[in-house]
Parts: C-alpha cells; sequence; structure tokens
C-alpha cells in the first residue's frame, strides 16, 4: 500500500469513527451538535488523528485503542479552529472552502460549538478509559499530555502570543516559542499520546518526540510560506492574512527564500529522527514530505 492509499484508509477510519461519536437530536437546544458537526465534519486532512494511527501501526499497536484519543484531538483541534475564525481573534469567513462556524450558526452559537467540542473530546477519552481496564495508567497519562498539550502551556499560550505579537517585530525565540505551542503542541500530542499508548519503550518515546517536534516545524513554516504564495482557491480560506494582521511570521522574519531552507532543514530532521524504525517507518517519513510540498 503507497503512502496516499495508507492516508486514505486511516481518514476514512478516523471520518468513520468521528461521525459515530458526534450525535445529533432534534430536541429543544440540539442546534448545538448541529454547528459541533458542520465544523468537525468540514473535511480536513485529519493529520493529527491520522499520525496517532500510523504511530500506532508502526509500534504494533491496536488501532481501536487508539482510535478514540485521535478522534478526541481532531475534535479539540476544530474547536481551536472556530474560536481562532471567530471577529474577536482572526475575524476569518471561510475555513475549508466553506462558510466559518460563526457565519453560518452567530458568534454565540460558535463559541458553544467550540467548548461542547472540547468538552466531548474528553468526554470521549475518559470513557473508553473507564469502559476498558487494561493499561489505564497509560491511558490517564496520555489524556494528560493530550490536556496539556492543548492548554495554557501549549496551544493556548501560543495564541496568546500570537495575538500579542500583533504589528510588533518578535524575536525569533519569541517567534519559535508561539509557534512550538500553537502548532507544534498539537502535533506533538497525537505523536507521543500515542506512543505511550502502544508502550513505545523511553528511547522510542525520544525518537518519536523529535520527530514531532520537527514535524511540526516544518507544517507551521509551510503555512508561512502558503499564506503568501497561495489563494482562497487552493487553500480553503483567505491567505494574505497575516500580512494584514501585521504578524511576525517565520516569512516576515527571514523572507520566502530562507523560510524554505528552514522548511527543509525541519523535514530533515523528522526524517532523520525514524532512523532507529528501519521501514517500520516509511509513512511516518511521507508524511514529512507530504506537510512540505502540500498546498492547502
Amino acid at each position: 500500500m503507497n503512502f496516499n492509499e495508507q492516508f486514505d484508509k486511516l481518514t476514512k477510519m478516523v471520518n468513520n469513527a468521528l461521525d459515530d461519536y458526534q450525535g445529533i437530536d432534534d430536541g429543544p437546544g440540539s442546534n448545538i451538535y448541529k454547528a459541533m458537526k458542520y465544523s468537525l465534519m468540514a473535511g480536513g486532512k485529519r493529520l493529527r488523528p491520522v499520525l496517532a494511527l500510523a504511530v500506532c501501526e508502526m509500534l504494533g499497536g491496536d488501532q481501536e485503542d487508539v482510535l478514540p484519543y485521535a478522534c478526541a484531538i481532531e475534535m479539540i483541534h476544530t474547536y481551536s479552529l472556530i474560536h481562532d475564525d471567530l471577529p474577536a481573534m482572526d475575524n476569518d469567513d471561510y475555513r475549508r472552502g466553506i462558510p466559518t462556524n460563526h457565519k453560518v450558526f452567530g458568534e454565540a452559537m460558535a463559541i458553544l460549538a467550540g467548548d461542547a467540542l472540547l468538552n466531548k473530546a474528553y468526554e470521549l477519552m475518559l470513557s473508553y478509559t473507564l469502559e476498558n481496564d487494561s493499561r489505564q495508567r497509560e491511558k490517564i497519562e496520555a489524556m494528560r499530555l493530550i490536556a496539556e498539550s492543548a492548554g495554557a502551556d501549549g496551544m493556548i499560550r501560543g495564541q496568546v502570543v500570537d495575538l500579542e505579537s500583533e504589528k510588533v517585530t518578535v524575536s525569533q525565540e519569541t517567534l519559535e516559542l508561539m509557534h512550538k505551542c500553537k502548532t507544534g503542541a498539537l502535533i506533538k500530542a497525537p505523536v507521543l499520546s500515542s506512543a505511550i499508548l502502544c508502550g513505545a519503550r523511553e528511547d522510542e518515546f525520544e525518537q518519536l518526540r523529535i520527530y514531532a517536534h520537527s514535524l511540526g516545524l516544518a507544517f507551521q513554516i509551510k503555512d508561512d510560506i502558503m499564506d503568501v504564495e497561495s489563494s482562497i482557491e487552493i487553500m480553503g480560506k483567505a491567505s494574505g492574512g497575516d500580512a494584514d494582521s501585521s504578524k511576525s511570521t517565520y516569512v516576515t522574519l527571514f523572507g520566502v527564500e530562507k523560510a524554505r531552507e528552514l522548511l527543509e532543514e525541519a523535514v530533515s530532521a523528522a526524517v532523520s529522527a525514524l532512523e532507529g524504525f528501519g521501514d517500520k517507518a516509511d509513512f511516518l517519513r511521507e508524511m514529512a514530505l507530504f506537510v512540505k510540498n502540500r498546498n492547502h
């Protein structure tokens, strides 16, 4: 099975599970389920849950054990996008080629839909942990890592630094911290939580930590490049938003050509980190190249 076939297989597994986990009814207040599902099932690459399942496969784990945590991370990611698109944040009208959640359901409902997806993520992980007695310590540790990655020491801190960096030029150190938290934390979460759930050895965990860090960096640098080179037709959202908000990015700080060099270095570091896994890591190596070459 080649990379695209494997990616499609894992994506389908994730989409089917997300559809099963996300209920809908017709009673009072049921509009919240429609708003949640609108963004959760709006497409997207499913990169994060696919990473979790791919790490599991490489380590010889049971993907059914990892799937609830992988889907929970996608719910957290989706909630963050809904809130990120709000007028108080990035004020975006389109996401994944369709109107953003608040454009369809209103700002108040969009806030609630994001809140509900965040809570649903932890409900899902806790329910699975309680229903399955084996390796409960590992399951709880995986949840702790996911919570940390999404919270004030992870994604949310990165968003705060992003907001505080508008219309000012920040240092390279601040830029790296912002992206390590804002983007990198939710790339790290699926890789390392899956490693915990699958009983990775200490040396394997460290190799995957380096891989996840480098992949997250590559993902963000590529995003910064696409923001100046792509279009809404390709990306599914407006480009040029960073420039309009006077945000510091790898492109504004270093220029496009240097940003491309840094992208190559990050991808190379990600690939090198997997040497100890041999051929079993081929899909994860291809994932690094996929991140480098994507256009949306």
